[in-house]
C-alpha cells in the first residue's frame, strides 16, 4: 500500500500532509478526513476546492484553517496554515508523536523528528513537549481519547505531563470536552480507559457523580461496587457490540443523533446507567449499616442485608440530563441517554411476565421504537456485570436467553412495525371531556397510548370511550 494510491492524495503535489490521515495510513487504515499544512492556506484552499469541485469552507479565520468538502460529501480536507517558521516547527506543536509525523507532499517523503513512527511500532502514546499541554490543556483529555482508540500504552513521560497539568483539564470550552468525550466512548477499549482515567482522579472531576458511585458497596446482586459495576457494564457492550448479528451491529454504527454512532452513546449511557442508585439506597432486613458499608469490608458481599435501590432507574434518567446539559450535548442526545437510563431494566422485566407472549412482546417493541437493539444490548451487559452470590449461572443464562429472544422477535418483526395512529389529540380530548391544559391531560394522553400499544384501543371510538371512562 502506497499512501500516493489514495486517490485524493494522489492529485496533490504542494505542502504537507499531516496528523490522523498520516497515523492511520502508517497502521494500514484509510481515512476520508486529511489534513494538510502549508504557507498560504487560504489560496491553497481555494484551489483545491476549484480542482476537486468541493465547497470552500473558513473553520477559523483567526488561525487560518479552511475546510475543502468534496462533492460525495464523505471525503474532505482540512488546510491549515504551518504553525512557526517551517514545518518541523509546527510538528513540534503538536500533541502526541503518532500524531507529529508528516509527508511531504512535494518530495514525497515522510518527516518524523519526534520518533513517531518507532511509537506507533511499539504501540506507544508519548507527548511531543510538555509544554504543549501547558498550551492547550485539551490535550490532556485527548490523550485519554487517543487511548480508548489505539489500545497503546501510556508513556511515563505522559503519565508526568498530565499528572503536571491536570488542574487545567476542564479549561477548554465544554464544547470541545464533549467532543473529545464522544470519540473516547466510541473507542474499542474505553472501558481500560476509564479506569486510566479514575487513577488520575480525572473521571469525577468531568462526572462529579462517580464519587457517589464509588460509595455503593458489592451486595447479594452484585459481586462488585457500584462503580466497577458500570465499568464493568461498558466493557460488556464493548464486548456485546462486536458479537451483534450483521443487522443489529450496522444498527448500532449509524450516526441518528448527535453527529457520533449509536454504540458511543450507548457506552455513555452504560456508565450513567446506575447514577440514580446512591440517592434511593435503603438496607434492610440484616445487620449491616449502611454507613458502615462505605468502607467497603469483603463480608458486606455476604452479610444478610438486603440492598434496595427503588425507582433508581427512574432518578437516574433525570439526574443525567443537567450533566449532560453542562457538557453541551444536544436535545436528542440527551434524550437517547436518559431513556436508556429509564429502561435499562424494562426488557428483563418483560421476561418476567407470568405469559410471555407475542402481545407482551409487541407492547415492548412499541414502546422502545428505534431503540431496542440499544435498549437489550444495556440489559444484556448490565445482566452481565452483576454476579453477587445469590445470582446463580441458571440465572444468568436464562436472563440472556430470553433477551436474545426478545431481540430476534424484534429483528423478523421491525418491517412490518407501524407507527401508532394518533386516535386523539390533546385538543380533541379537552373539548371531549371539556378540560383545560393540565398535568390531567398529559396523564390521559400517556394512558391512551399505552392502551393502544397493548392492543386493546383500535378505533377512534374505543379511544373516546377510554378517555370518557377515565376521567370519572
Amino acid at each position: 500500500m502506497n499512501i500516493r494510491d489514495d486517490f485524493i492524495i494522489s492529485k496533490l503535489h504542494k505542502g504537507y500532509l499531516v496528523g490522523g490521515a498520516v497515523r492511520d495510513f502508517l497502521t494500514g487504515k484509510f481515512s476520508t478526513d486529511r489534513d494538510i499544512a502549508i504557507k498560504n492556506a487560504e489560496a491553497y484552499a481555494k484551489n483545491i476546492a476549484e480542482q476537486f469541485e468541493g465547497t470552500f469552507i473558513i473553520l477559523d479565520s483567526v488561525n487560518k484553517i479552511y475546510r475543502v468538502v468534496l462533492q460525495d460529501k464523505i471525503n474532505y480536507l482540512d488546510i491549515s496554515e504551518i504553525e512557526g517558521n517551517n514545518i518541523e516547527e509546527d510538528l513540534l506543536r503538536r500533541d502526541f508523536t503518532i500524531n507529529a509525523i508528516a509527508y511531504d507532499l512535494e518530495n514525497d517523503k515522510f518527516i518524523d523528528i519526534t520518533g513517531g513512527m518507532e511509537d506507533l511500532k511499539n504501540k506507544k502514546l508519548r507527548p511531543v513537549r510538555e509544554q504543549n499541554f501547558k498550551d492547550d490543556s485539551l490535550r490532556i483529555l485527548r490523550g485519554f481519547r487517543f487511548l480508548s482508540t489505539t489500545g497503546f500504552e501510556m508513556t511515563q513521560e505522559l503519565k508526568e505531563s498530565i499528572s503536571k497539568y491536570l488542574p487545567l483539564a476542564l479549561n477548554p470550552a465544554k464544547e470541545r470536552i464533549h467532543y473529545e468525550l464522544m470519540k473516547l466512548f466510541g473507542g474499542k477499549y474505553a472501558s481500560e480507559t476509564l479506569l486510566l482515567m479514575d487513577n488520575f482522579k480525572l473521571l469525577e472531576k468531568i462526572f462529579p457523580c462517580v464519587k457517589e458511585l464509588k460509595l455503593v458497596t458489592p451486595n447479594s446482586h452484585h459481586h462488585l461496587d457500584l462503580f466497577h459495576h458500570v465499568i464493568e457494564t461498558v466493557r460488556n457492550i464493548e464486548i456485546l457490540y462486536e458479537e451483534l448479528p450483521r443487522e443489529a451491529k450496522s444498527h448500532m454504527d449509524s450516526i441518528d443523533f448527535g453527529g457520533f454512532p449509536r454504540i458511543n452513546h450507548l457506552k455513555l449511557a452504560g456508565f450513567l446507567h446506575d447514577i440514580g442508585k446512591y440517592s434511593v439506597w435503603t438496607i434492610e432486613n440484616g445487620k449491616c449499616d449502611k454507613f458502615e458499608c462505605l468502607y467497603n469490608k469483603p463480608e458486606c458481599a455476604n452479610c444478610n442485608a438486603r440492598h434496595r435501590f427503588i425507582k433508581h432507574d427512574e432518578v437516574g434518567s433525570k439526574m443525567c440530563v443537567q450533566l449532560l446539559k453542562d457538557l453541551k450535548f444536544s436535545k436528542k442526545q440527551i434524550e437517547y441517554i436518559s431513556q436508556m437510563i429509564k429502561y435499562h431494566i424494562y426488557p428483563s422485566g418483560v421476561l418476567s411476565a407470568p405469559d410471555l407472549n407475542e402481545k407482551v412482546m409487541m407492547r415492548y417493541l412499541r414502546k422502545m421504537e428505534n431503540c431496542v437493539i440499544d435498549n437489550i444490548i444495556l440489559a444484556k451487559a448490565d445482566r452481565l456485570s452483576a454476579r453477587g452470590p445469590e445470582i446463580t449461572e441458571e440465572m444468568v443464562e436464562n436472563n440472556l436467553n430470553g433477551l436474545d429472544k426478545l431481540l430476534n422477535f424484534y429483528l423478523e418483526r421491525k418491517d412490518t412495525l407501524k407507527p401508532l395512529p394518533k386516535l386523539l389529540d390533546g385538543n380533541e380530548i379537552m373539548k371531549i371531556l371539556g378540560i383545560s391544559q393540565s398535568p390531567k391531560l398529559g396523564e390521559i394522553i400517556t394512558k391512551l397510548k399505552e392502551a393502544q400499544m397493548n392492543g386493546d384501543i383500535t378505533t377512534k371510538e374505543e379511544a373516546e370511550l377510554f378517555i370518557k371512562n377515565f376521567s370519572l
